[in-house]
């Protein structure tokens, strides 16, 4: 029988199920695009809950998708770095739990932002282009085409667009391990310099934050996601310290 590379008998089961998982979704998506020139990420990734390409399953099967190898990786990089951690500390079951709540809770809150977006385009929209949509559904919007009505592109934008990637769950492993382990120190590949990890969490939520509201044309980052990741595994954080269970492996 063979054992695994001490390398990997390293990792806990979960986090590397986890991290296999992820590849194996990339890999199959960037071979099924090449050969039959369908992108999964239609498919799985988490779409506006108006859009026609939209389905429930989408709040699990968008965590494991991912745009590029870089996306893939950093994902992964601080998937190993943090959630390993994390897995010894709670045991598999809970820290998979913990995962999951994270990756549906940033779903949640990016469905959120989508809807106060829809709201206010919406009421933007000509009346004329608004009846079109209304009358034809908004499979009438198509990803490729411009429009002169502003709010009509925005509203295409938004019914088209997909949330993809593991951020959200590791935004909420990245805030649990500043708060269970506040003084370990973080260093950043471009910043090799030891920061502290509650101060590291903090930094990263304010500029998340600002991000999230600035809301820059050139980023096709989902902020309010991360934060969304972050937010709900604080809550399961405090609602199990209230337990007694957050220093522990029961759930």
């Amino acid at each position: 029988m063979l054992s695994k590379p001490s390398f990997l008998r390293n990792i806990p089961s979960v986090t590397l199920n986890l991290l296999i998982i992820n590849v194996l979704f990339f890999l199959a998506n960037d071979l099924i695009s090449v050969r039959f020139g369908v992108d999964l990420n239609r498919f799985l990734g988490l779409h506006f809950v108006k859009s026609s390409f939209f389905y429930p399953f989408q709040f699990i099967s968008y965590m494991f998708m991912h745009g590029n190898w870089a996306h893939l990786f950093f994902n992964m990089f601080g998937l190993f770095m943090f959630g390993r951690v994390l897995e010894h500390f709670w045991g598999g079951k809970k820290f998979l739990l913990f995962y999951f709540i994270a990756g549906i809770g940033a779903g949640l809150v990016q469905e959120i932002v989508w809807y106060i977006d829809y709201l206010s385009v919406i009421q933007n929209v000509s009346y004329e282009n608004l009846l079109i949509v209304k009358q034809e559904g908004y499979a009438v919007l198509q990803d490729d085409k411009n429009y002169s009505d502003e709010y009509l592109g925005r509203l295409n934008i938004l019914l088209h667009t997909a949330t993809i990637g593991a951020s959200g769950s590791l935004f909420g492993i990245l805030f649990a391990f500043g708060f269970m382990f506040p003084k370990e120190k973080i260093m950043l590949i471009f910043l090799p310099i030891p920061i502290p990890a509650r101060i590291f969490v903090i930094i990263y939520a304010v500029a998340e934050l600002f991000f999230g509201v600035a809301n820059f044309s050139w980023d096709n980052i989902a902020h309010f996601a991360h934060l969304g990741g972050a937010l709900f595994g604080l809550i399961m954080i405090f609602w199990w310290r209230k337990k007694g269970k957050l220093f522990n492996r029961s759930l």
